[in-house]
This record gives C-alpha cells, sequence and structure tokens, in this order.
C-alpha cells in the first residue's frame, strides 16, 4: 500500500498550503466522528465490524501528515494478540491504516483533546500504568481474543527514537496464552527522504503534544514502513518464555527492517 502524499510545506513562504493542511485535518477529524455516530461505534466501540471504519480514518490521518505507509509482506487478519514498537502516536494511524485492530494505550490519552474523544468512540482500551489496571485489562483482552477481536498493544510501554526496541513488558501477553491465541509482532521504521531514521515523527522528550502535531503538519514525507513477522503460537509458553521469545523477535525483526529500509551509512 503506497499513499500519494504532499511534498514538504513551508508555513513561510507558502502559508495557504499550511491552511489547506490545517483544512486537511479538520476536516479528517470531522468525518471521524461522523463514522463513529453515523455507524454508532459508541454503541459497541469494539465491534470486529468497526475495525473497517478505523481502518479508512487512519488512512486519512495519514495522509494528512504527510506518511506514506509501505508495507513488507502482508499484513495477517487471523485473530491475534498484536505487539509493534513505540515511537509515536502516529503509530496508531500507521498501523490503523493496515491492520484492521483494537488498540491498548496509555489512559492519558483518553483526555487528549478531540484525539482522545476518537480514539474511544474507535475501541481503545486505556491503562493506567503501574495501578494494577493491567489486570483487569488483560481478563478484559483475553475476551476479546476469544472472541476473534484482534487487539494490539506496545509492550515496550513507552516510545522511543526508533533506533532499537526497549525491554518488553509482557504481562498483557497473558492475554494470548489464556486465549489460546498467536502473538502477532509488526514493526514499524519511519524514514525520511534522505534515507535515514527520521527525527521529527517520533515523539519523544519533553515536547508538547500540540507542537508536536505541528511539527508534524510542516515536515517532509517520511515513509513509514511496516513489517509483519510469522506469527507467533502459544502452545507451550510461559509468560517469561513469551516475553523473552516477543522480544528476541522484535529486535531482530527492527534490525532486519532497517537493513532493508535505511541508506547503508544509517546502519553502519
Amino acid at each position: 500500500m503506497t499513499q500519494v502524499i504532499p511534498q514538504k510545506l513551508n508555513i513561510f513562504t507558502k502559508p495557504w498550503l499550511y491552511t489547506r493542511k490545517i483544512a486537511a485535518g479538520t476536516a479528517a477529524v470531522t468525518e471521524g466522528f461522523y463514522l463513529i455516530f453515523r455507524h454508532q461505534m459508541y454503541q459497541q466501540p469494539n465491534n470486529p465490524n468497526n475495525t473497517r471504519y478505523v481502518q479508512h480514518f487512519c488512512r486519512r490521518l495519514c495522509q494528512v501528515f504527510n506518511i506514506e505507509v509501505q508495507v513488507h509482506g502482508e499484513i495477517p487478519r487471523q485473530p491475534a494478540l498484536w505487539v509493534s514498537n513505540h515511537i509515536s502516536w502516529l503509530d496508531i494511524a500507521v498501523l490503523g491504516s493496515s491492520a484492521r485492530v483494537f488498540f491498548l494505550a496509555k489512559a492519558e490519552i483518553e483526555n487528549w483533546p478531540i484525539f482522545g474523544k476518537l480514539a474511544k468512540g474507535g475501541g481503545t482500551l486505556f491503562i493506567k500504568r503501574g495501578s494494577g489496571d493491567s489486570i483487569r485489562i488483560k481478563e478484559q483482552i483475553t475476551e476479546f481474543l476469544k472472541q476473534d477481536i484482534p487487539v494490539l498493544f506496545f509492550p515496550e510501554a513507552t516510545t522511543t527514537d526508533g533506533s532499537t526496541v526497549k525491554k518488553v513488558h509482557g504481562r498483557i501477553l497473558a492475554a494470548a496464552i489464556d486465549a489460546n491465541k498467536p502473538v502477532q509482532v509488526c514493526l514499524i521504521c519511519y524514514v525520511n527522504k534522505q534515507g535515514e531514521l527520521d527525527s521529527i515523527a517520533p515523539y519523544i522528550g519533553n515536547i508538547r503534544f500540540a507542537d508536536h502535531v505541528k511539527a508534524m503538519l510542516e515536515m517532509s514525507k517520511v515513509v513509514a514502513h511496516l513489517k509483519a513477522l510469522p506469527a507467533i503460537d502459544v502452545e507451550g509458553h510461559t509468560v517469561d518464555s513469551l516475553t523473552k521469545l516477543v522480544q528476541e523477535k522484535m529486535r531482530q525483526g527492527l534490525a532486519e527492517l532497517q537493513q532493508a529500509v535505511l541508506v547503508k551509512a544509517e546502519i553502519e
């Protein structure tokens, strides 16, 4: 899947382009709320049929933020517990544009202006890190998986610059074991026009959300590369052994993806 994205916009020499991007973003958000209420997604936010509307909205967001999504191989459709490396809030739009899944996100996102309400209406599950909420969420995800409802979470529990995978926190992986569903690993790599890891897309440090959104609207086209690995069968695994395997697969998969898409100087 490749999306045609406009080139870099300069708000100082071409302010009308920036205005157009703001208008496109507003239209996408408006369309998102329309989909939620038109199809009454708020009544059954985790109905598997809703993922088609989530996918449509995510593709629109990718267009607004100058993100071209390139998929390496195929994106599976079988019910699974999905995991991915975490670089930015944009990951949800990128992953959601290709994979029909529901997302698990940190509780703070639920309170974000506009995007929080869209995420909730789109079936996102919210978790308070370190509060014991993960046990309840794990049980809820187990029930979803038993009903063939796919859920994706970011096991690093934080965002990174995209160069590597941090420690995987595997408590929620128990949901896949309890439901006897596979774990589906998917990796993301944001690459700029120089063929290097992009430095604007990562949502790290102390940058405010509003400032990061503005930076994303102003940046050059970025290519988000996605690669799904073979599903991991959970049969015979404990949480610890599954966590270790997922960690290994994510790190190896990201290294292989970077080897394929980055210029040689970047990966040496």
